[in-house]
C-alpha cells in the first residue's frame, strides 16, 4: 500500500527503468469509470460533480453533444454537453479525451455559457484532444435528412449529426481537431470530401447542398477560440496517474445504448461501456480502480426502441412529471417504467461494475406500491436483438411503497423501512453494492454508503 499526500491508501505498482524513472503506473483506486446502467440520463452529472470533489482530473470519453448532464448547484441548473462535468468543481481538470466527437460551435458555446456565469473555462482547467474528431456541418444535415426520411422507421436519433461524424471516423475520411486548428488541412479536407456529401444530400434526400467557402469561413474563429485548449492528452493523463492525482472516466448515454452491447439498432454510435474509457481516453486498462454504474431507481428511456418495463398509463405520467423527465438536450418527453434488474443485471457484467449509484430514490416517494422486473419469461439473459427484447414477458415481484418524502435525507438509517427493503432487493438481485442513493436534485441531496464515495 501507498499512502498518498491526501491521506487516502491506493493499490499501486510502478515499473521503473535503469535511472530510477517511472515508466507506467497501475491501478489506483482513485480512478474510477462512471457509466451509465441503463439507456443513459441516470444523473451520471450529479454524480460526477460529487466524485469530482475528490478526484482531480475529469475525462469525457466518448459520445458528442447529443448527451446532456444536468447538474444543480445551490439551486442553479447548468446542462452541460461537452464539457465534462467536473467543471463546476473548482480545483479540477477537465479532459474531452479523443474518443468524443465535438460540434466546435457547441462547444464554443459552451465555454461562453460557463464564462457568464463565472466559471473559470481557462486552459488549465479544459484540455481538448487534438486526436478528437469533428463534427462537420454535412454530419448535421444528413443526420436530419436520413431521420425524416425514415419515417416510421426512424431511430430517434438527436439530429446533431453523431452517427454520421463516427461514420467518416472509421471510414478514414473524417476530420480530427488538429486538422481543424490547420487552415491548409482543413481546406483540403472540405475540397476532398464536400462533394461526396453534397452528392448525397441532393440525390438522395433532396436538400440543398452544402458551400465550401461558407463552411471554411464558419469554421475559422471556432478554431481560433479552441487553439488555447487544444493538445495531445496522452501523456497529460499517464503523467497525473503517476502523481496518483485521481482520474474521473465520465460517459455518456447508458449501457444499453452502446453501438455493440445495445437494443441495437436503437443505440447511439459510440462505445458506452466502462470498457471504452480506455480507447476514447488513451489509457490502459491496468490504470481503471473502481467502475460505478448509474441507474435510476426506476427507469427511463428516450426515442425509439424496445422497452420491457414501460409504463403507458397514469403511473407512467406520474413517474414522468415528479421526476421532471424531460431530455436535457432535446427536450423530448422521456418513456418511464418500473425498474428492470435483468438489463442492469446485464450491465453489471459488461461493464464489471464494483458498485451501483442509485438515483432519484425520492420520485417513488407516495406510491402505494412498486414493482421490480427480476427476469424474463422463458429466458436467463438479456436477448440481443430488439424485435426479441420487445417481446418479453417480464416477471414482477410487488413490494410496497412509501408516503414519507425524502427531501433533505442524507442517512441510511433516516429512509423509510420501505425504501431500505426496496433498495436491499435491488441488491440482492443486482449481486453490487449500492453506494450512493440520489434523494432529490441537489448536490448534497444524497446518501454516500461506500466507495469510491465515502
Amino acid at each position: 500500500m501507498v499512502v498518498g499526500a491526501a491521506g487516502r491508501s491506493r493499490r499501486r505498482r510502478e515499473l521503473t527503468n535503469a535511472g530510477g524513472r517511472a515508466l507506467c503506473y497501475r491501478a489506483s483506486m482513485q480512478n474510477v469509470v462512471v457509466v451509465g446502467a441503463q439507456w443513459g440520463d441516470e444523473g451520471k452529472g450529479k454524480v460526477v460533480d460529487l466524485l469530482a470533489q475528490k478526484l482531480r482530473w475529469v475525462v469525457r470519453f466518448q459520445g458528442g453533444n447529443n448527451a446532456g448532464h444536468t447538474l444543480v448547484v445551490n439551486g442553479r441548473k447548468t446542462v452541460l454537453h461537452l464539457v465534462p462535468s467536473g467543471m463546476l468543481q473548482e480545483g479540477s481538470v477537465n479532459v474531452i479525451g479523443n474518443g468524443v466527437v465535438i460540434d466546435p460551435e457547441v462547444l464554443v458555446h459552451e465555454l461562453a455559457m460557463l464564462g457568464a456565469s463565472g466559471v473559470d473555462v481557462s486552459p488549465a482547467r479544459l484540455v481538448v484532444s487534438t486526436e478528437a474528431h469533428v463534427i462537420m456541418p454535412w454530419h448535421k444535415a444528413l443526420d436530419l435528412a436520413r431521420e425524416s426520411a425514415a419515417g416510421d422507421r426512424k431511430i430517434g436519433t438527436t439530429g446533431r449529426g453523431i452517427g454520421p461524424a463516427y461514420e467518416d471516423k472509421v471510414g478514414r475520411r473524417g476530420l480530427r481537431i488538429a486538422d481543424l486548428l490547420d487552415a491548409d488541412a482543413l481546406a483540403a479536407h472540405i475540397e476532398a470530401h464536400l462533394p461526396m456529401h453534397n452528392r448525397r444530400l441532393v440525390e438522395w434526400f433532396g436538400a440543398e447542398p452544402l458551400d465550401a467557402a461558407r463552411i471554411q469561413a464558419e469554421l475559422a474563429p471556432l478554431a481560433a477560440r479552441l487553439r488555447p485548449f487544444a493538445r495531445s492528452t496522452v501523456r497529460l493523463l499517464h503523467e497525473a496517474g503517476q502523481r496518483e492525482e485521481g482520474i474521473l472516466f465520465e460517459g455518456a448515454q447508458g449501457t444499453f445504448l452502446d453501438v455493440d452491447h445495445g437494443t441495437y439498432p436503437y443505440v447511439t454510435s459510440s462505445n458506452t461501456v466502462a470498457g471504452g474509457a480506455c480507447a476514447g481516453a488513451g489509457v490502459g486498462p491496468t490504470t481503471i480502480g473502481a467502475v460505478v454504474g448509474i441507474a435510476k431507481a426506476y427507469c427511463t428511456r428516450v426515442g425509439s426502441g424496445p422497452f420491457p418495463t414501460e409504463l403507458t398509463d397514469a403511473l407512467g405520467e406520474r413517474l414522468r412529471a415528479v421526476g421532471h423527465e424531460f431530455g436535457a438536450t432535446t427536450g423530448r418527453p422521456r418513456r418511464c417504467g418500473w425498474f428492470d434488474a435483468a438489463m442492469v443485471r446485464h450491465a453489471v457484467m459488461v461493464n464489471g461494475l464494483t458498485s451501483l449509484a442509485l438515483t432519484k430514490l425520492d420520485v417513488l416517494s407516495g406510491m402505494s406500491h412498486l414493482r421490480i422486473c427480476t427476469g424474463y419469461v422463458g429466458l436467463d439473459d438479456v436477448p440481443a436483438g430488439a424485435a426479441a427484447l420487445d417481446s418479453v414477458v417480464p416477471i414482477y415481484e410487488e413490494m410496497p411503497g412509501w408516503d414519507r418524502p425524502l427531501d433533505g435525507i442524507q442517512e441510511y438509517d433516516a429512509l423509510p423501512p420501505e425504501a431500505k427493503a426496496y433498495l436491499g432487493r435491488i441488491e440482492a438481485l443486482l449481486g453490487v453494492p449500492i453506494s450512493l442513493i440520489g434523494t432529490g436534485p441537489g448536490r448534497d441531496d444524497v446518501i454516500v454508503r461506500g466507495a469510491p464515495f465515502a
